[in-house]
C-alpha cells in the first residue's frame, strides 16, 4: 500500500514504468493458470478440497468435467 503512495507522488517517467512493471506481474501470474474447462483444469480441480471451491468452479466442474 505505501508502494502505490509513494508511486503517485513520482516522477511519471518512474511511475509509468512502475506500473508497466507490476502490470506484467499480474499478467504473468494469470497466464499460469490452466484454462477452465481443460483436463489440466479438471485434474487441478479434483485435486483441491471440494471446500476450497467457489459457487463458479463447483458449476464450471459440473458443466466441463462432470457432464462432458
Amino acid at each position: 500500500m505505501m508502494f502505490l503512495l509513494k508511486l503517485m507522488t513520482t516522477k511519471p517517467k518512474v511511475k509509468l514504468g512502475a506500473m508497466a512493471l507490476a502490470l506484467a506481474f499480474t499478467a504473468g501470474l494469470t497466464a499460469c493458470a490452466p484454462e477452465v474447462g481443460s483436463d489440466a483444469w479438471c485434474k487441478q480441480m479434483k485435486e483441491k478440497p471440494s471446500g476450497d471451491w467457489t459457487a463458479n468452479e463447483a458449476a464450471d466442474y459440473a458443466k466441463h468435467c462432470v457432464f462432458k
